[in-house]
């Protein structure tokens, strides 16, 4: 029986963070739609779409351990998502830049019957972004795949963050030091 850990998620920050903790694992997904009931607390959404994540790969695989998670960017009580387009990438980052948003994360870890979920939430804080830096960042690094528009480990976040407050990792996708105690056996 294989043992090994599922990676419920497509994203290869995730897959970047795991191997950095030298955790076995393989990356199994599926298609989930991630949509969420309006009443839910803002805290609570990427908790729920990872454990969408997790049951959709758990009804393939019952007797393996996996772990998902999601993560959201939150703006003055308002989630901005990963952005269609360049325009909406622009707009975006305009609207943190000279701002301080917070990142939740959302991780569930199941095993049978066993579930851990949690999430962790990181405040970061951007310097004035000014139009070329944004278009630099959108042209050389495409952030279509991220939420808010942006990755912390990329250009933007060497020249545009300032502050966090919080667990990096987190930020890129995955609270690994809050993860790694329920990952040992």
């Amino acid at each position: 029986m294989n043992s090994k850990l599922i990676l419920a998620s497509k994203s290869p920050r995730r897959k970047q963070i795991l191997e950095l903790a030298e955790i076995d694992f393989e990356i199994i997904t599926k298609d989930t739609n991630e949509l969420y009931p309006n009443d839910i607390p803002i805290h609570e959404v990427p908790i729920y779409i990872a454990m969408l994540k997790a049951k959709n790969i758990q009804a393939d695989y019952p007797n393996r351990k996996i772990i998902a998670a999601d993560t959201i960017v939150v703006l003055e009580d308002k989630i901005i998502g990963k952005p269609k387009d360049k325009v909406e990438a622009t707009q975006i980052l305009r609207s943190l830049s000279n701002k301080t948003h917070k990142v939740i994360t959302g991780v569930v870890i199941l095993e049978g019957d066993n579930i851990i979920q949690f999430n962790d939430q990181t405040e970061v804080s951007f310097h004035q972004l000014n139009s070329n830096d944004i278009e630099h960042y959108i042209d050389v690094y495409n952030p279509y795949d991220k939420a808010g528009s942006y990755a912390i480990q990329e250009w933007i976040g060497a020249i545009a963050i300032h502050k966090i407050n919080g667990c990096f990792y987190n930020v890129m996708g995955l609270p690994i030091s809050k993860v790694m105690p329920h990952l040992k056996p």
